[in-house]
């Protein structure tokens, strides 16, 4: 079993999940989407194995968030455009394991689809 841990370094929250998994030995891949965005097909399968709406994690508080999608009546295709444009945007860390996934806030959350 290996995880799947979308990451942000800058992100306690994101290096708490790193450190959580590796307290509990389990292997895990880092995605460092900040660095190399995801393309819209990966952030459609996160969402979808999340079962959560685009909207569900968007960080609405982002300046980018209010500059530029505030206000606005976005579909979902164009929130998942807005999260690849702007990464900061996304929720995270966001852990998938096989076909389970949760937004790892706090880093405990990820007990819920281990095993």
């Amino acid at each position: 079993m290996t995880a799947k841990v979308y990451h942000n370094p800058r992100c306690g929250k994101s290096r708490e999940s790193l450190a959580w998994l590796e307290a509990k030995n389990i292997a895990y891949e880092v995605v460092n989407y900040m660095a190399e965005p995801l393309t819209y097909e990966e952030l459609d399968s996160v969402l979808q194995v999340l079962n959560v709406d685009p909207m569900d994690v968007i960080r609405t508080n982002e300046p980018e968030w209010k500059e530029h999608f505030a206000g606005s009546e976005l579909e979902d295709e164009e929130l998942i455009y807005a999260m690849i444009e702007y990464p900061k945007l996304m929720q995270r860390p966001i852990v998938v394991i096989g076909d389970k996934a949760v937004v790892a806030r706090p880093a405990d959350r990820i007990a819920e689809i281990v095993g």
